[in-house]
Parts: C-alpha cells; sequence; structure tokens
C-alpha cells in the first residue's frame, strides 16, 4: 500500500482462512467471527476427553471449529428450506431432526430424538414450577 494501490490480498482470520471465500451465497456477506463457533467453546469440549495435561494444537481447534460450523450449517440450511416449503419462519429440534435423517445422519436420530425429548420435559416441567430432576451423563 505504499505505493497508493490497495493490496489484492484477501484478509485472513487467525487460522488463516480467507474472510471472502468467493462465492455468492448469502454466507459469502457473513463475517468470518459469526459463521464460526467461537473458537473458546471448540476449545473447551475439546479438552473435555483429554488428560488434564493434554495439548491441542491451534490448527486442529480451527480445523474442528470450521468443520463442525458447517456441519451446523449444512443440516439448518436443509431444515430451513423444509419449514420455507411448508411456509413456516421457525425452525425447531423436530426440523433439524428431519434434516439430519434425510443428509444421512440416521444413527443420530434416535439418541437425539431422546434428547429433545427429555429436554422439552425438563422445560416444561420448569414452567409449571414442578422439580426438576436432572440425570447427570458420565460416558465418553
Amino acid at each position: 500500500m505504499a505505493d497508493g494501490h490497495a493490496s489484492s490480498q484477501q484478509p485472513t482470520s487467525p487460522g488463516g482462512r480467507s474472510h471472502e471465500s468467493g462465492d455468492h451465497s448469502p454466507r459469502s456477506n457473513v463475517r468470518e467471527q459469526d459463521r464460526f463457533l467461537p473458537i473458546a467453546n471448540i476449545s473447551r469440549i475439546m479438552k473435555k476427553v483429554l488428560p488434564s495435561n493434554g495439548k491441542i494444537a491451534k490448527d486442529a481447534k480451527d480445523t474442528v471449529q470450521e468443520c463442525v460450523s458447517e456441519f451446523i450449517s449444512f443440516v439448518t440450511s436443509e431444515a430451513s428450506d423444509k419449514c420455507q416449503k411448508e411456509k413456516r419462519k421457525t425452525i425447531n429440534g423436530d426440523d433439524l431432526l428431519w434434516a439430519m435423517a434425510t443428509l444421512g445422519f440416521e444413527d443420530y436420530i434416535e439418541p437425539l430424538r431422546l434428547y429433545l425429548s427429555r429436554y422439552r420435559e425438563v422445560i416444561m416441567n420448569f414452567e409449571l414450577n414442578k422439580p426438576v430432576h436432572i440425570y447427570l451423563y458420565h460416558g465418553l
């Protein structure tokens, strides 16, 4: 920029990815930090399965961040299309489960359906001022 001409190099994120993907989808107008889940959240979840002295490389966190964010976008987009066809404006948990089944993630449907059912039960009990029983899962 010393010669007065703008640089043709696109700005990149801390992970080295370009802010401009070059596509013309609606997501191409969204800032990267708005498109990806926060790296701190990704890192915290990844650390849960490691020994206390375990380390995670920055590029591993960046890769998981991008993959998880893309997966969420993929499933949500399919659910959104369904809602638009049905002339609804709100995506619900059942729409997301339908989208996951449609996209080939059948193995996850039953555990997620159970989780969604339990979540709805807890919310309903909470709203009715009933005691909420929380069960901790120590898997993984």
